[in-house]
């Protein structure tokens, strides 16, 4: 239970927060840019930070998303009306600083897709939530140096629109492409293999608490609609606010194949008459039709 009568700490306005969030952003986006081989070791202090949390508190309870609880049955009102939303901030600061913190299960529920099957949500409780925003506030800047220009969805500036946008200015130019191949990665979600995700997060990330609490949330399992719990080998549950980013770290494998075979397999002249070049490829992981379980 959350003491409401504890003495008042100090946690900064929210504009002030989020100016500090920004400039963290900012120096971590540059310091990556700057230094591609560069591999973060302190970057756990940041997503403890009280501006990040308070950031990512108001990022999270701003989407509608907010009012669809987890497993524990705690949804944004009962944080706002009865727990108190810096009582929940200082708890779970307190637990990621300690080492305490451990993601619960995420909940399972169903969306039914236009063509008669169903998409399977795993959604996180408030808390984890607001932990899994402040590790996205802080890891995005430093990946996002590192994503290709094909790679569109759940990017900052980069959404699936744009990517039909550039498919129709390619396609639209005579003499280039002729062509659209539509290829879809069954279940990707799904099937992210942890060994080589975490393997990836670690080529940039270093700092060793940083990588335990993306484990802790790959692997929280979940509560299935029958009540069951399942652990969760693979994948990364959609719903989860970290999901996306930690997938297109995922898939820049991919871009940088393409990106490989673009540079050394087509020549020179070709590119030349392309006048696209780098769109060979364009990769987008639409949003899905979710009725507000979401918070990204």
């Amino acid at each position: 239970m959350l003491n409401n009568d504890a003495p008042p700490i100090s946690w900064p306005g929210s504009m002030a927060a989020e100016r500090r969030v920004l400039d963290h952003q900012l120096k971590l986006h540059r310091w990556a840019r700057n230094e591609p081989d560069r591999r973060f070791s302190d970057v756990f202090n940041l997503i403890c930070d009280r501006a990040t949390l308070l950031v990512a508190w108001e990022r999270v309870s701003g989407n509608q998303g907010a009012r669809t609880a987890g497993v524990d049955g705690v949804t944004r009102y009962h944080i706002e009306e009865r727990l108190g939303v810096i009582p929940l901030l200082e708890e779970l600061r307190s637990s990621l600083r300690d080492g305490s913190f451990t993601a619960l299960p995420v909940k399972q529920a169903v969306i039914p897709k236009k063509n008669g099957r169903v998409r399977y949500l795993g959604i996180p409780t408030l808390r984890d939530r607001v932990a899994q925003m402040a590790l996205k506030l802080i890891l995005e800047p430093i990946f996002e140096v590192d994503f290709y220009p094909s790679s569109y969805g759940y990017r900052p500036g980069r959404r699936a629109q744009d990517a039909i946008a550039e498919i129709h200015h390619c396609t639209s130019r005579p003499s280039h492409y002729e062509w659209v191949i539509e290829g879809d990665i069954k279940a990707c979600f799904d099937n992210v293999d942890h060994h080589v995700l975490m393997g990836l997060v670690a080529e940039r990330i270093k700092d060793r608490k940083a990588l335990r609490l993306v484990t802790s949330f790959l692997r929280a399992g979940v509560v299935e609609l029958h009540g069951g719990l399942a652990e969760t080998l693979t994948g990364t549950p959609q719903g989860g606010v970290v999901s996306p980013l930690l997938a297109n770290i995922y898939l820049t494998v991919l871009d940088r194949h393409f990106a490989r075979i673009w540079d050394t397999e087509m020549t020179p002249a070709w590119r030349e008459a392309a006048r696209c070049p780098g769109t060979c490829l364009c990769r987008c992981r639409a949003r899905s039709p979710c009725p507000g379980w979401s918070c990204w």
